[in-house]
């Protein structure tokens, strides 16, 4: 039987020099496809991804752009607008991909809602900064029109900040699982997934503004579709201590409990590596592999020969 693997790709992923056309995060995307083919052979793949440039870029417009007819729109909304967006380029350099091999591909874009708990603490504390920039003047502005929270963004300027709450279900799982047992690759909970909350009473869904890290939605998705290992994938080959210093050291095979001490001691810093190692201890944790490498050395990373593997 094919291990099951979900590969959580970063935001800045189709974006490596920061690239804006369409054009050009898709030839990135085209990478990412025939890494996808080649691996399909031997596992069951899931993919979720990151939004935070092609997300922020959405949002300029909709403020930008905004009128009383044709107002912006939520963000919530902008995150879905985000996954069809990113889920194309995928599914098309997949598709592609296979084809070059004289075969057709079995992949889909599932738009996918994570359920979050309206209470989580983050909500009291918003600390994510989202869309574009402004003066203290009309940032404050903006925040008596639109019952925004802002705050300054490290000396460039000031921003929207939104929670970054905790995902707790996705709304979507039995599907996603239904299909990758059908044998078809699943690009799920995109951006995080789109953030939503059950009401108290009826249960129903709703959608709330809050930004999902990426590799925590992931690794529920990992654990919701009972997956062998969880990938996180990065800029760098390796999980480092002291990164960028003359004492930089690569982490190989790590145990969990490891991790979690070098966590302690404050190794891996919030907003870059810290959500990758927390995410891949806590899927280690309940039983599987979790991996943080860089999309050139995922399938050895697979193999156990590269990267770093938390177990």
């Amino acid at each position: 039987m094919k291990k099951r693997v979900v590969l959580a790709l970063g935001g800045n992923a189709l974006q490596k020099n920061g690239e804006a056309t369409a054009e050009a995060q898709k030839a990135i995307a085209m990478e990412v496809g025939e890494i996808v083919a080649k691996l399909a052979d031997k596992y069951e793949i899931i993919i979720a991804h990151g939004n935070g440039p092609q997300v922020g870029n959405i949002l300029i417009h909709e403020e930008s752009a905004g009128t009383e007819k044709a107002p912006a729109m939520p963000l919530e909304t902008a995150v879905a607008m985000s996954q069809g967006q990113i889920g194309y380029w995928l599914t098309q350099a997949i598709n592609n991909a296979f084809l070059k091999k004289g075969r057709n591909a079995k992949v889909v874009t599932v738009v996918s809602q994570v359920v979050v708990d309206k209470a989580d603490a983050a909500f009291k504390n918003p600390t994510k900064p989202i869309g574009q920039f402004y003066t203290e003047k009309e940032a404050k502005k903006m925040a008596l029109v639109k019952g925004w929270t802002v705050k300054e963004d490290a000396g460039r300027g000031w921003r929207r900040v939104v929670a970054s709450p905790k995902p707790i279900d996705i709304v979507e799982k039995k599907a996603i699982l239904e299909l990758v047992k059908d044998g078809v690759i699943v690009i799920a909970a995109g951006g995080g997934g789109i953030p939503v909350y059950r009401t108290r009473v009826l249960k129903r869904l709703k959608g709330i503004d809050a930004v999902i890290d990426k590799d925590f939605a992931a690794e529920k998705l990992a654990e919701l579709t009972k997956a062998d290992i969880f990938v996180s994938v990065t800029a760098v080959p390796n999980v480092y201590l002291n990164f960028g210093t003359n004492e930089q050291e690569a982490l190989g095979e790590v145990s969990a409990t490891e991790m979690t001490r070098l966590k302690k001691y404050g190794y891996f810093k919030a907003g870059s590596m810290l959500p990758k190692v927390e995410a891949a201890v806590a899927f280690a944790k309940k039983g599987g592999t979790g991996i943080i490498t860089d999309i050139e050395n995922v399938e050895a990373a697979l193999k156990g020969k590269a990267g770093t593997i938390v177990r």
